[in-house]
C-alpha cells in the first residue's frame, strides 16, 4: 500500500528551492513609488514635465514680432524732456497767431501791397488787386495747410519721446516762405512795380 503513495509523490511536482546565494528583497524594494506612498498612507505627488522651449526647424525663420502702429505710444520709449515739450507746444501756438493774421492781409491785399511799395520806395498806389486776391487765398491754404501738417508732426514726435522743438521751426520757415512766393506772383505783375523796374535797367 506504501508503493503507489511514493509512486505519486514522485511523480508531483516540487515548488522552487529558494537560492540560498540571493539576497532577499527588503520591504518595498521593488515596489514602485506610487505603491510605496499608498501602503506608507502618504499622498501621492505627481511627476513634474519639465517645461521645454520650442525650437525653430532648421532652415526656418522665427516668426518676427508685430510692428507697432504709427502714431502709438511704444512701451520703453523715453519720455519728452518737459523743456522741449513746453518749446514745441510754444511755437505751435505763435505759428498758429502768425497764420490766423497773415489770412486777414491775404484776404484783403491792398494795405500790405501798398506797404511793400512804399518799402521799395515805388512811387504810386497798387492796382493788380484781382490777381492779388487769387495769390491770396492760394496763399492762406498753403498756411493752414502748412501748419496742420506742422502741428500733426510735432506731436507724433512728441508721443515718441522725440524732440520736436524744431518741426515747428522748420514748417514755419517752408511754408512762410511758399506763401510769400505766391504773393509775390500779383506784386511783381503790378503796372507800378513794372515801370519801376523798367526805369532801374535803363539807368
Amino acid at each position: 500500500m506504501t508503493e503507489p503513495s511514493s509512486a505519486a509523490d514522485s511523480s508531483r511536482p516540487r515548488p522552487p528551492v529558494a537560492d540560498s546565494s540571493r539576497p532577499r528583497p527588503q520591504y518595498g524594494e521593488y515596489a514602485s513609488p506610487e505603491e510605496q506612498s499608498r501602503r506608507a498612507g502618504r499622498p501621492l505627488t505627481p511627476a513634474v514635465v519639465p517645461a521645454t522651449t520650442p525650437v525653430a526647424p532648421a532652415g526656418v525663420a522665427p516668426a518676427a514680432e508685430p510692428a507697432a502702429e504709427p502714431g502709438v505710444a511704444v512701451e520703453g520709449a523715453r519720455p519728452p524732456h518737459p523743456v522741449d515739450r513746453v518749446a514745441a507746444l510754444a511755437l505751435l501756438a505763435y505759428g498758429l497767431w502768425n497764420v490766423m493774421t497773415s489770412i486777414g492781409q491775404f484776404l484783403n491785399p491792398a494795405t500790405l501791397m501798398d506797404t511793400m511799395l512804399q518799402a521799395v520806395g515805388i512811387s504810386g498806389s497798387f492796382s493788380n488787386y484781382d490777381q492779388a486776391k487769387t495769390w491770396g487765398i492760394v496763399a492762406c491754404v498753403a498756411l493752414i495747410v502748412g501748419w496742420l501738417a506742422t502741428a500733426a508732426w510735432t506731436v507724433l514726435r512728441l508721443r515718441r519721446g522725440r524732440l520736436a522743438w524744431w518741426v515747428p521751426v522748420l514748417g514755419g520757415a517752408v511754408f512762410v516762405t511758399l506763401a510769400t512766393i505766391c504773393m509775390m506772383v500779383p506784386f511783381f505783375s503790378d503796372p507800378a512795380v513794372v515801370s519801376f523796374l523798367n526805369g532801374q535797367l535803363k539807368k
